[in-house]
């Protein structure tokens, strides 16, 4: 068995160790397997293990990889140009970084075209950080109300990237927070939102424990990137 086998494998079992923790069956959590800046044939590898769903930060390089195995489940978990918009629809399963007017609009205006919906994520700035991208958490409903307005999107929960930290304890907190912030919206909307994408390498099994439904695992099945 390949090292890169064995990593996903432990992954896999990770993910499973914290279901039980938690109370939790495992199938009521995603693990999607982050392969940006790693080739192709690491992918299909991983995919030949059984693994369905993949994210990627750029989209360029994501749709070279999307048109060697379109079977997959694509995930866009990067910012989004709105330029990019037309380039994206159909080809992601869904798109987790959704935060401004700009590609809320392109996104509008390219599935209507389309004739297609499009799965979409809210990404919150939970720890207001100035370099990160995402919506505030005082931002949250009023722009989920104009989401709501685009029968082509469909609102399916909040992603955050909480402030960087080895110790798991300490990014807890903020998960706690974005699952917070995930049932008050729920209530103002009048709706269910089934996703909470939150947790990593780092802190996956936290996430797990206070009720993400997707984690994005990279360096823990994949191995350091190598440098560009």
């Amino acid at each position: 068995m390949s090292e890169l086998a064995e990593r996903y494998l432990k992954v896999k079992e990770r993910v499973r160790e914290a279901c039980r923790k938690a109370g939790r069956d495992e199938n009521s959590v995603k693990l999607v397997a982050v392969s940006k800046f790693h080739p192709i044939e690491a992918i299909i590898e991983v995919a030949e293990l059984g693994q369905k769903e993949f994210g990627e930060n750029y989209i360029q390089e994501a749709l070279e990889k999307i048109a060697v195995r379109p079977d997959l489940n694509w995930h866009a978990i990067g910012p989004v140009q709105s330029k990019k918009a037309k380039e994206i629809v159909g080809k992601f399963s869904l798109i987790e970084s959704l935060a401004t007017d700009s590609l809320l609009q392109e996104l509008a205006k390219r599935t209507k075209n389309a004739g297609c919906t499009q799965d979409v994520l809210l990404q919150v700035n939970i720890g207001r950080e100035e370099q990160k991208s995402g919506l505030l958490p005082e931002e949250l409903i009023p722009f989920a109300q104009k989401v709501l307005e685009v029968p082509t999107l469909k609102l399916c929960g909040l992603m955050c990237l909480p402030p960087l930290d080895l110790n798991p304890e300490h990014t807890r907190p903020y998960f706690v927070e974005l699952r917070s912030l995930k049932e008050n919206l729920e209530k103002e909307l009048g709706l269910s939102l089934p996703h909470l994408s939150m947790g990593m390498s780092a802190d996956f099994p936290v996430a797990i424990e206070e009720g993400a439904t997707i984690v994005r695992v990279g360096t823990d099945i994949f191995g350091p990137r190598a440098p560009r």
